[in-house]
């Protein structure tokens, strides 16, 4: 009497554990990859942070570091961006995707930082968000990163890595952002966007996920759906790029 074939054993944990017990087990674990995670955009203070972020919008953060090593010589403060005008600016940043609305927002948002909040970066997100080209996820930023604010910006990588995993799933930025605020720890909120991003960015790639080298497969909702997807694969969180 022949029997049936046994499927393969997957690690299943994430489908045994609540939501935020699943989410500590996750930052645990991408916090001892990376104990200290910041932004890789290199900035000096929050005017030139808030000027990467809005740069790179649809840009790597490569690029943008590229162009800002050249912009932040001449116009390191609101006062300089100014003076250096939208024509000035553009030939600074035009190697970046939609420059010209870019140094359009630098300059007037370097004016509204004048004008309005004495030249110094408005630490409020509704003052943020009204300034030219700041929206919800670059006020987040800059209060997380500039600020040390508890916040978690929620950029593609968030997003992706939030939603495959199953750590907080939403239709929408804001309602990934709200989810993973019910989740995650307080002592992880700081860094939780970062680890997230790095995450998304050299692990949990958009096209071809690195499941064999993720510390965090086993609590994973899309590693338990679709197993593992190379060869020779490591127990989660031993070994790999991710431990």
């Amino acid at each position: 009497m022949s029997s049936r074939p046994r499927r393969p054993i997957r690690e299943r944990t994430s489908a045994v554990l609540d939501p935020r017990a699943r989410a500590e087990a996750i930052f645990e674990r991408l916090s001892a990859a990376r104990p200290d995670p910041h932004t890789e955009l290199r900035y000096r203070d929050p005017f030139t942070l808030l000027v990467a972020v809005v740069l790179s919008a649809q840009a790597t953060d490569a690029g943008v570091n590229k162009a800002t090593e050249k912009l932040f010589a001449v116009a390191p403060t609101p006062e300089a961006m100014v003076a250096l005008g939208e024509e000035g600016v553009r030939e600074y940043i035009k190697t970046i995707g939609l420059y010209r609305t870019k140094a359009k927002n630098l300059v007037a948002l370097s004016r509204a930082i004048l004008e309005q909040h004495g030249g110094q970066v408005p630490r409020d997100r509704e003052a943020l968000e009204k300034l030219p080209g700041v929206g919800r996820k670059t006020a987040n930023v800059v209060l997380n990163e500039a600020f040390g604010e508890p916040v978690i910006a929620v950029d593609t990588h968030v997003f992706r890595v939030a939603n495959r995993t199953g750590l907080a799933p939403g239709k929408t930025p804001l309602e990934v952002e709200k989810k993973l605020l019910e989740v995650v720890p307080e002592r992880f909120r700081k860094g939780a966007h970062h680890w997230l991003i790095l995450h998304g960015r050299y692990i949990c790639t958009a096209r071809k996920p690195d499941c064999p080298n993720c510390p965090i497969r086993d609590l994973c909702d899309h590693y338990a759906r679709v197993g593992p997807t190379a060869s020779g694969t490591a127990p989660a969180g031993k070994g790999g790029k991710g431990s």
